[in-house]
């Protein structure tokens, strides 16, 4: 059977309150499938789920053939709280409700899944606090069985008057997971227990970034060697050397996310990605709507501005690279559309292949079936 693209992508159905005080009127209709033509970059509807409220992030985990969302919720059956739901994806990639589960936290906005397939990790936003979630034989989440509440505060008393995990990251051998916290200015570090896979503060519990920073992102080079950090606050780009026999991490460089000379007032940046060869690093911006290309120097790990480009719509939010590694997809939250780029490999450039209308689009994941 010939391999193919399936593109997941996540969206708010519903009116959500960001940190910043701005409320987004969400109109997706839920978790959209499509499959992507290697040929010609296009996007293809196959189906849409419907029926999930606000699944702003997604991941699908091989092992079992199953999908999961967060719900990024502020209630959920009454209480403070988000949602997990799993759903069983057919041969066709068409996902199918399992479950749901309470995250225990406000907001979830990320969720990632172990090697193994056995347990999921979320990030709950609005609260400050990360879960773990048993995965049962038939795919379904179980209730949470540890949950962490981080503790804290930073410098812009509009956006860190407390914790805020963003996202969450295994290091390449699975034994650390590192959580960029947006409200305390941290990668905070826990040490992955190999037989239950619960979270363990590490010896080196923590990274700091420069007061007021806004760490969001995260992603390592593909020899596991650097990893590159993007700060929503201040518009910047981190490399990282990255320590394997203790998970700590030594700041390399630290250069804008947007062109010389661009004030970053405006602007906050969102997502981050290396292309397959390590070779080129990729940085969206939401305000100045952009994407920025940095090369990736293999030795030393320290980045070179290469170019900045539009993203082709408002507020990139999300983007990642297809399992081929020759297109990037970009989600533009505020309009509605996903654009399809085709990357240079001589100059790292990108151009545009195809573009495709999807409400409020969050999250886009693309996956090889």
């Amino acid at each position: 059977m010939a391999q193919k693209v399936l593109v997941y992508v996540g969206t708010y159905t519903s009116p959500i309150k960001f940190g910043t005080g701005e409320i987004l009127e969400g109109k997706g209709e839920g978790i959209y499938v499509l499959e992507l033509n290697l040929d010609t970059g296009k996007l293809e509807p196959k189906e849409t789920v419907t029926g999930v409220l606000n699944p702003s992030y997604l991941v699908l985990n091989g092992p079992n053939s199953c999908l999961y969302a967060v719900n990024e919720l502020k209630e959920f059956e009454g209480k403070v709280s988000g949602s997990v739901s799993g759903f069983r994806v057919s041969q066709d990639g068409v996902p199918a409700f399992i479950n749901k589960q309470a995250t225990g936290g406000s907001d979830p906005c990320f969720i990632e899944v172990n090697a193994s397939g056995t347990y999921l990790y979320v990030c709950n936003f609005m609260s400050g606090s990360v879960c773990v979630f048993p995965i049962g034989a038939d795919g379904a989440v179980e209730p949470y069985s540890q949950f962490i509440q981080h503790e804290g505060s930073s410098v812009n008393p509009a956006r860190q008057s407390g914790p805020h995990p963003h996202s969450f990251l295994f290091s390449p051998d699975g034994r650390y997971a590192l959580i960029p916290d947006l409200g305390l200015d941290k990668v905070v570090i826990y040490q992955v227990d190999r037989q239950t896979q619960l979270l363990n503060e590490a010896s080196v519990s923590y990274f700091s970034t420069s007061p007021g920073a806004g760490p969001r992102h995260i992603t390592f080079d593909p020899e596991g060697r650097f990893m590159y950090l993007i700060n929503e606050l201040h518009s910047t780009v981190v490399a990282l050397e990255y320590h394997p026999e203790n998970g700590s991490l030594t700041e390399l460089q630290t250069v804008s996310s947007l062109p010389p000379g661009v004030e970053a007032a405006h602007n906050t940046g969102a997502d981050i990605h290396i292309t397959p060869d390590g070779v080129y690093l990729y940085a969206s911006n939401r305000g100045h709507d952009s994407l920025a290309c940095y090369r990736v120097d293999q030795k030393s790990g320290l980045l070179s501005y290469v170019s900045c480009q539009p993203s082709g719509g408002k507020t990139p939010r999300n983007f990642a690279l297809d399992p081929t590694g020759r297109y990037l997809l970009c989600a533009n939250q505020d309009s509605d559309n996903i654009i399809v780029f085709e990357i240079n490999y001589r100059t790292g450039e990108l151009r545009e292949k195809s573009r495709t209308t999807i409400p409020t689009p969050v999250c886009v994941k693309p996956y090889l079936f």
